[in-house]
């Protein structure tokens, strides 16, 4: 219980903004999480799941009395949706054979999916942005909209094992960057600089892992 405690309430100070431990190490489990979903790792969803609900704490400030009284509604849901999808992704990833170390095996997604991710991305802002600012969040709602849109299709690809997730996740922190730091979330808005490069990484390290894998041999006969 004393751990918990201190975890909650435990903060730092650079020049006159306050920062908290849970949202430093939330991001550091997030970012274990990514580099054990680019190696295809299956411990990458439970790590990422520790991290979630650290993070769900942070952005719910006026909630749990955060020093920072800002409520971010999209980056605080797509925390849930990540635990619910990390579920999901963790079972996909553990009924998979393992192939040199990993869980999955990259693929592209096909013209459908991905014309259909494009489609629920921008729906799914649109139809959020509305709701998000009728419940309060933080301007320019649109932008946590995007946010939680985008996370939400991330997740579901990386589950599915597409190679372009990656990409929705550089879409993401594009937006999520100037957001964080005008709501003074400063920690995760540097943690998402680190995850905008760290992406385009990872986008290449399974694009070169999908060419490299040789196309099944079908014989006729």
């Amino acid at each position: 219980m004393d751990v918990l405690r201190w975890l909650f309430d435990a903060e730092f100070h650079i020049g006159t903004q306050t920062l908290l431990w849970r949202e430093v190490i939330g991001n550091a489990f997030g970012l274990a999480s990514a580099l054990g979903g680019m190696r295809r790792r299956i411990w990458a969803w439970p790590v990422g799941i520790v991290g979630n609900l650290l993070l769900l704490t942070v952005f719910l400030g006026t909630v749990f009395g955060t020093p920072n009284p800002v409520n971010l509604l999209g980056q605080a849901g797509r925390q849930i949706m990540f635990i619910v999808v990390s579920v999901y992704g963790w079972y996909r990833w553990t009924r998979r054979p393992a192939d040199g170390g990993g869980a999955i095996e990259p693929q592209w997604a096909s013209w459908k999916a991905r014309i259909g991710l494009v489609v629920a991305m921008v729906g799914g802002t649109l139809i959020l942005t509305p709701l998000f600012r009728a419940l309060g969040s933080y301007e320019p709602v649109w932008s946590d909209a995007w946010i939680f849109t985008g996370s939400l299709l991330a997740t579901y690809g990386m589950a599915k094992g597409w190679v372009e997730f990656w990409l929705i996740w550089v879409a993401v922190d594009v937006v999520g960057v100037p957001l964080l730091f005008s709501a003074g979330y400063y920690a995760s808005a540097l943690m998402y600089i680190v995850y905008g490069g760290f992406t385009l990484f990872g986008f290449f390290v399974w694009r070169r892992r999908r060419i490299a894998r040789p196309e099944p041999v079908v014989t006729v006969g």
